[in-house]
């Protein structure tokens, strides 16, 4: 059974002292009891009592033994010329050893870190040592004794007067301890198999394409388990040939060639020979099954393990798109063979997780790494579908925290592909979760708003709250179509924590972040058919003070609200930050509306709205010196969408007088123009000619942006070839292309994440400050 946490951690504050006496204790008699075996074992070498026994025997006249009758009748000289056999002395029974024959079950504790192998008797090389040093001795007794003959052994056979003996002696000192001894195998075949087999594990030997080949050969042909060792053992090597750590490994790779061609047969093989050896059972439901109780599993688990473990480490230092992706690529066949090994699955996660929230990292490589996680979420059980599903959330904040007309595209991807694994998982994981992290950020909401400190908003004013909300709205309009959705009762929470921070700092500094947060509410409103009152937000941008008031002229260039949750005060009471505004509520408005246009209560829907723009558009037109906005394009597009709303209504109006059921008929009153597109009401006519301009005017700024890229790309490389100061003329390029893209990307640097111990013991994300001078802006905001 294994040990607690608790206890070890009670064993290391408390016991640590008796512990280790015990071992000292321990080691003492091992000492002991290894001393007596040796003083047993050297007298039974010298011969012992047999052999005094068999002295007296001979001196008492008694039986003569084989080897005295052999020699009984001959002289000195017949002795020294040899030609005689020398018969054999009885042999002793030797015990039988006991072969493990559980082997296997211990392989999936070997680590593939070449450790030395011991000999077969612990204290062969310390008893070598010693014969070595008493020979020494006699030979330098006999040399005082009798030079000459000392002399003599020297000039004929050196050898025997222990020059290999004090070599070996000296080589032993000298080597390493941790370098391994391998048993040489003997094969009737003279291939080069058995000069492989033969290398040290702890040596450095070099690898060549000759030895890779000869490798992919037999994992291609004949699957073959001791190829696949080697490779996994070289693979290894690969994977931290950048450490600058000391680690001894089996194989050193110097040429890049190589290098690349031991990865790709490692990558893209392997996971072949497991399919082999071990097929992968999966259902029509695509629940996978491997044999985990087999000899075969219990055979291929270290490999798996070292595997891997390797992979995980190139996820983690690889920068190379394309090795990236082959790499994620051909871990998805490894991925069932995983499951067992809760640890290595939580790291293959979070390895992969990461990959997919990097900025920097191309949509393929991005899209490889979500496939890794997808498949996770569909052949896992409920903990690793959990852990899958808290890592891509986790990857999401991390990486959305810079949010730019650059990285935009790729956040978009990141919360498209995250709401899927919501959907592939079960229905109470899936609930569990989306129910813990939306309440973490309601958590965070009421801090900043029970804390009076004058940076408390920051908090939840931040790229990385925003993009969680609106995460938070993909998730639950994909998956919450249906009035049985198990996470439907989700969408109340999330509606009233988006509203909340909606209305935190309602002023103009804030109106983009608002409208960040209105779109997201009317996703789930499509979604879903759930009402969500939009329309006072909006009106209380246009009541405020920014809109109401006379603008002054600007040269700054037209604010993208699609990168943006703030402005900086450079935009406050100018003309091109109010049309924008204005703009923006007037699309707003007008979406709001479509989703109801076909509504048997749209009459009623639209009234107290239609008001209170005609009186908002009445004081701001007023001709009054010092009143009145005096903006005709914000004006005219507000009073657009009065008359449309107007239309829509007499629309309405007249095909409800059409109608049969009663109010109380529920089934009729939801089956209202149910065979009516939107298009063909007023609004949604109106609403698709607006998105089919908006459309059109994003690609042409979108293939300028792109435009003006390529030639300020080709601008620095020019400067670069032209003089040695290129270097400095790039980072001016890179800084003149941050100013192009406006005050905006200045927000990328908004919002950090750490992860750590949340209110009521929750693990969870805590989003950090905002970077930016938040109180720019701020001055005139309140009126």
């Amino acid at each position: 059974m294994a040990q607690k946490k608790a206890t070890k951690k009670f064993e290391k504050n408390n016991l640590k002292d008796t512990l280790e006496r015990r071992k000292g204790l321990k080691k003492t008699k091992q000492k002991q009891q290894l001393k007596a075996k040796k003083q047993a074992r050297r007298t039974e070498e010298n011969g012992g009592a047999a052999a005094e026994e068999a002295a007296k025997a001979v001196a008492s006249g008694g039986k003569a033994t084989a080897g005295n009758e052999a020699f009984k009748d001959m002289s000195v000289d017949d002795f020294f010329q040899g030609g005689f056999e020398v018969p054999e002395l009885p042999k002793k029974k030797a015990g039988k050893r006991k072969r493990d024959e559980e082997r296997e079950d211990g392989e999936g504790d070997v680590s593939f870190e070449q450790q030395p192998v011991a000999p077969a008797d612990d204290e062969s090389d310390a008893d070598s040592g010693e014969d070595v040093e008493d020979h020494l001795q006699q030979l330098d007794a006999m040399a005082k004794r009798d030079p000459d003959f000392h002399q003599y052994l020297a000039d004929n056979d050196p050898d025997l007067l222990g020059g290999d003996l004090a070599g070996d002696l000296e080589l032993s000192e000298d080597e390493d301890e941790a370098t391994p001894k391998r048993k040489k195998q003997k094969k009737a075949s003279g291939d080069e198999d058995d000069s492989d087999d033969e290398m040290a594990g702890g040596g450095k030997n070099e690898l060549n394409k000759a030895t890779v080949r000869k490798w992919q050969k037999a994992l291609t042909e004949e699957h073959s388990l001791r190829a696949t060792r080697e490779v996994v053992l070289a693979f290894r090597s690969a994977a931290h040939v950048t450490d600058d750590e000391d680690k001894e490994f089996k194989y050193s790779i110097s040429d890049p060639e190589v290098y690349h061609q031991l990865l790709t047969v490692a990558l893209k093989h392997i996971p072949a020979v497991f399919e082999h050896h071990l097929p992968v059972q999966e259902n029509k439901a695509g629940k996978v099954h491997v044999s985990t109780e087999s000899k075969k599993f219990k055979t291929l688990a270290p490999l798996l393990r070292s595997q891997i473990a390797s992979i995980i480490h190139l996820l983690d230092n690889l920068t190379d798109p394309a090795t990236l992706r082959l790499t994620l690529t051909s871990t998805l066949p490894l991925l069932p063979y995983l499951l067992s090994f809760k640890k290595l699955v939580r790291d293959v996660a979070r390895a992969a997780a990461t990959v997919w929230s990097t900025s920097s990292t191309p949509e393929a490589t991005r899209i490889a790494a979500f496939l890794a996680l997808r498949r996770l979420v569909v052949i896992g059980d409920p903990g690793i579908r959990e852990n899958v599903l808290k890592a891509a959330y986790q990857g999401l904040v991390k990486g959305s925290r810079n949010t730019t007309p650059h990285t935009l595209a790729g956040v978009n991807l990141m919360k498209n592909s995250a709401a899927e694994l919501w959907g592939l998982a079960d229905s109470g994981v899936a609930y569990t979760t989306a129910f813990t992290f939306i309440r973490q950020l309601a958590i965070h909401l009421r801090g900043s708003i029970t804390n009076n400190s004058n940076e408390s908003y920051k908090t939840v004013y931040n790229w990385q709250y925003i993009h969680s909300l609106d995460f938070w709205s993909r998730v639950l309009s994909a998956h919450c179509a249906e009035p049985t959705a198990p996470l439907r009762p989700l969408i109340y929470p999330l509606v009233q924590v988006t509203l909340g921070a909606l209305r935190l700092i309602p002023t103009a500094t804030y109106f983009p972040l608002r409208f960040q947060l209105i779109r997201s509410l009317l996703r789930i409103s499509l979604a879903t058919s759930t009402y969500i009152p939009l329309a006072p937000a909006l009106y209380e941008v246009l009541n405020s003070a920014e809109m109401r008031k006379t603008p002054k002229a600007s040269t700054l260039k037209p604010l993208e609200f699609a990168t943006a949750i703030r402005v900086a005060k450079g935009y406050l009471r100018t003309r091109v930050y109010q049309d924008g505004v204005g703009e923006q509520v007037a699309e707003l408005l007008s979406e709001f509306f479509a989703l109801w246009a076909r509504n048997v209560a749209f009459p009623e829907l639209a009234l107290p709205v239609i008001i209170m723009l005609k009186r908002w558009f009445k004081e701001v037109s007023s001709r009054t010196p010092g009143a009145g906005n005096k903006n005709q394009k914000v004006n005219t597009a507000i009073q657009l969408v009065v008359q449309k709303l107007e239309a829509n209504s007499r629309y309405i109006e007249e095909r409800r007088a059409k109608v049969e059921f009663a109010p109380r008929d529920r089934r009729g009153v939801e089956g209202f123009l149910g065979g009516v597109g939107v298009g063909v009401t007023p609004v949604g006519a109106f609403v698709a000619g607006q998105r089919r301009q908006r459309e059109e005017r994003a690609r042409v700024v979108e293939e300028g942006r792109v435009e003006e890229e390529r030639r300020r790309e080709a601008e620095r490389r020019k400067g670069r070839g032209g003089r040695e100061g290129g270097a400095e003329e790039e980072g001016d390029g890179v800084q003149s292309e941050h100013d192009l893209s406006g005050s905006e990307e200045e927000e990328g640097s908004e919002g950090g994440v750490e992860e750590m111990e949340g209110e009521e013991g929750e693990e969870g994300i805590v989003l950090g400050e905002t970077s930016d001078e938040e109180e720019e802006g701020e001055e005139g905001d309140s009126e």
